[in-house]
């Protein structure tokens, strides 16, 4: 019979790459890896792993368990939250991750509201740009992600990809929680810093301050749109250092509105930007931990701060 705890062990080391790195990533010994993983063998009747000297490579037998696990693992963690909270142990664990500007803003206010009701709930927060936190959700390594996509030209929410808007997202629970208005940052002697609305063609020979990877993206593409390329003369995935960089007169950039919250503009002013444009702002789960009451509850007060 395949354990739970031998799959978690395959996982970190077809991860890591070696016995030794993953039992640093587990908290455990190498000699403790080894052995599970010969249990692991043992009960699959078969080789899970190729050594040949340093090296350490997945058999096929090896690449079909890891690619099982992470929905083994979810379902298992269901199981074992909706048990104990039916047995009234009023316990859970979330285990979350946020981009920075989620982290700064509508993240403290859920937890701190979640922690009033369900003191037991204990949750972990870590700091991830989507892909890669929607990559740590499918991949099992956490069980709530804050996440947000940009809409498409005419509006909608979308990636670009043909399969449709929701197509990225299709397998997951999706929580809509806010749309994010994108705005513009001049430095304050601009000569456009008193507009009400700028077109963002007006800043076509501006230099740029661009963000993280995803929002560099949706600039070029809306620049593009309007017809220009904007010249990008620095890029940061800092908030701060974005409005920094604008204050002291260096370039223009554009910021959601949810990042500006937390970010002391000195030297610059915000300007609405035409043509319109958003990012959707969800938070999204598996579809077996969404059943899970402490993942409920976390979804529920992520809703009711960024309704606030």
């Amino acid at each position: 019979m395949i354990e739970a705890r031998h799959l978690r062990v395959l996982r970190a080391v077809a991860t890591t790459g070696s016995f030794s790195a993953a039992a640093r990533a587990l908290g455990c010994t190498q000699p403790a890896v080894s052995q599970q993983m010969k249990a692991l063998e043992t009960s699959a009747g078969t080789p899970l792993l190729i050594r040949t000297g340093r090296e350490m490579r997945l058999t096929q037998a090896g690449e079909a368990l890891v690619r099982h696990a992470a929905g083994i693992l979810a379902g298992l963690t269901a199981a074992e939250e909706e048990v104990a909270a039916i047995a009234g142990l009023r316990a859970g664990r979330v285990r979350l991750v946020s981009f920075p500007s989620g982290s700064s803003t509508l993240v403290p206010t859920a937890l701190a509201a979640l922690r009033a009701a369900h003191p037991g709930t204990r949750v972990s927060l870590v700091d991830a740009e989507p892909p890669r936190s929607v990559e740590m959700l499918r991949e099992g390594d956490c069980d709530v992600a804050l996440a947000f996509r940009y809409g498409d030209r005419d509006g909608a929410a979308g990636t670009g990809d043909p399969a449709g808007p929701d197509a990225e997202w299709d397998d997951l629970v999706v929580r809509p929680l806010l749309s994010d208005r994108l705005v513009g940052l001049v430095p304050e002697g601009h000569r456009l810093a008193g507009a009400g609305t700028v077109a963002i063609g007006d800043l076509a020979e501006d230099p740029w301050i661009a963000g993280c990877p995803r929002c560099r993206r949706q600039l070029v593409d809306v620049c593009e749109s309007a017809g220009f390329t904007p010249r990008i003369d620095f890029a940061t995935d800092d908030y701060p250092a974005v409005a920094g960089l604008v204050g002291a007169g260096l370039g223009v950039a554009v910021l959601p509105e949810l990042a500006l919250e937390s970010v002391r503009a000195r030297g610059a002013v915000t300007v609405a930007l035409a043509p319109r444009v958003e990012r959707e702002i969800v938070a999204l789960t598996l579809p077996d931990l969404s059943q899970v009451p402490a993942v409920a509850a976390t979804l529920d007060q992520l809703t009711l701060a960024a309704a606030r």
